[in-house]
Order: C-alpha cells, then sequence, then structure tokens
C-alpha cells in the first residue's frame, strides 16, 4: 500500500507541473506559438518534464488501473466525433469490413490487419482514467492488441526510433489530417494498446473507431483516434510540421507523461 500511494504521489505531481506548462495554450495563444521565443520555451519545458518524469517514476512503472465500480457515468469524447472525410463514412456504413490498418516504414514486414485478425491476437483488457489537456478526467475499459505485439511481428529495422499513427479525421480548412508518434518506449510499454473495444462493446465512432491508440502514461492528445496506418520512422522532423504530431506542430508538447 504504501508503494502505491508514493506512486500517486508523483503521478498527481508530474499531471500538475504537466497542467502548468500547457495553461498559455489553454488560454488560447495562438499568437505566441507563431513567435520565435514561444517554441523555444515550451521546448525548454517539455524537456524538463521529460527528465523530470524519468527521475521520479521509472520507465516501466504503470498507470493506476480501476474496478468497474469505478467506470465514469459519463466519458466525454475528446477531438472529432465523427470524422467528415468521405472515405471514412464509407468505411462506417461498412462496418468497417474493408478496413485494414497498415504497419510499413522501417520494418522488415510490412502487415495489412483486418479488425477480426487484430481480435484474433492475444489481448489486454484495462481500466484506466483518461487524463484530458482540456481539463476533464474520466475511466472507461479498454480492450485491444498490444503495440508491443504488432512491432514484434512487424519486425523494426534497427534504425528504428518512432511509431507514428495516421488518421482519418481532417482536423481544418487546409485538410491537415490528424497524426501522432510515440517513441519506442512507450510504443512497448504493457498498457499501450491499439483499442478496438471500448466499455466491452466495439469501439463508438465517437471514441474512435475502428481502432484508437491507448498510451495509458500519457495525456488524451497523444492518444491517436481514427487510426488509417502506422509508419515506423527513424525521424519525426521531415514529417508534415516536423514536431511529431497536429497539436504538436501548433505548440503543445511532444512528451506528456503523467
Amino acid at each position: 500500500m504504501k508503494k502505491a500511494r508514493s506512486t500517486g504521489g508523483r503521478r498527481r505531481f508530474l499531471r500538475h507541473m504537466g497542467g502548468l506548462s500547457l495553461l498559455p495554450l489553454l488560454s488560447g495563444c495562438d499568437g505566441l506559438s507563431r513567435t520565435e521565443w514561444f517554441p523555444r520555451l515550451l521546448a525548454r519545458a517539455e524537456t524538463l518534464n521529460e527528465r523530470l518524469h524519468h527521475l521520479l517514476a521509472s520507465r516501466t512503472s504503470m498507470a493506476r488501473e480501476f474496478a468497474e465500480a469505478d467506470l465514469s457515468p459519463r466519458f466525454p469524447s475528446n477531438g472529432t466525433r465523427f470524422p467528415i472525410d468521405a472515405d471514412y463514412q464509407q468505411l462506417v456504413a461498412a462496418g468497417f469490413f474493408p478496413w485494414r490498418l497498415e504497419i510499413g516504414g522501417l520494418v522488415e514486414h510490412p502487415m495489412r490487419l483486418s479488425l477480426d485478425e487484430l481480435r484474433a491476437m492475444p489481448a489486454r483488457t484495462q481500466i484506466t482514467r483518461h487524463d484530458c489537456v482540456e481539463g476533464w478526467s474520466a475511466i472507461a475499459k479498454w480492450r485491444g492488441a498490444r503495440l508491443a505485439a504488432l512491432l514484434d511481428l512487424a519486425r523494426p529495422r534497427p534504425e528504428a526510433r518512432y511509431v507514428v499513427f495516421y488518421c482519418f479525421d481532417t482536423m481544418d480548412r487546409s485538410g491537415a489530417k490528424y497524426y501522432e508518434s510515440i517513441d519506442f518506449e512507450e510504443a512497448r510499454h504493457p498498457q499501450t494498446l491499439l483499442a478496438y473495444d471500448w466499455n466491452d462493446e466495439p469501439l463508438p465512432v465517437p471514441y474512435g473507431a475502428p481502432l484508437r491508440l491507448r498510451a495509458e502514461r500519457q495525456l488524451g492528445y497523444k492518444m491517436a483516434k481514427y487510426i488509417d496506418r502506422i509508419q515506423l520512422v527513424e525521424r519525426l522532423d521531415d514529417i508534415r510540421g516536423g514536431n511529431g504530431g497536429y497539436w504538436e506542430d501548433r505548440g503543445y508538447e511532444w512528451y506528456t507523461g503523467i
């Protein structure tokens, strides 16, 4: 019990520190993200957050898991609720039967997997708390395939360092679609899932159907929804805006450990 309380205290402290670093963003300071000095300030805060997290919490530490009785009566849908993209809407109409998860990039064995094939793999179920940068938290049950098992099947090449998730949902008038990335440490963590079930039912569209990332030691915007394909890469600075994710390209932190 003493160890559990200590871990919870560390997580509350880290979540508080991470929240402080994001307060300017939550105040709507888009203009600051276009200055030269503000992104550098955020980068320094991110580096401090990552170092502090690794100092106070083990790299193999587990996010707290809860009981069925703890499930939240209301679980908001963060980000997009229903992608407007025609290709995605066609998949919804077809019950996602034609959808295939593509895993490629720096791998020895590229793959295309259906939902049935993902469901046939060994699964993990976990009840965890989702902490959103918008200021809310909620607890839900997730079931899915461990990302580490998929990486083992794909056989990453030695130079691969990051896993990039490309998604169906168009985010703005420029046509930019959502994407996110995590490093191999987070990708191989036992609680990092590609979830296809939510609260004992197939993942509903507002929560990211057909597949979403659950990286339970990260803030909510890292957990990409509506996944189309996955690429393993050596670097992030030559992808889109060069910062590793849709919101990161707009000034948010890439590392959001809590």
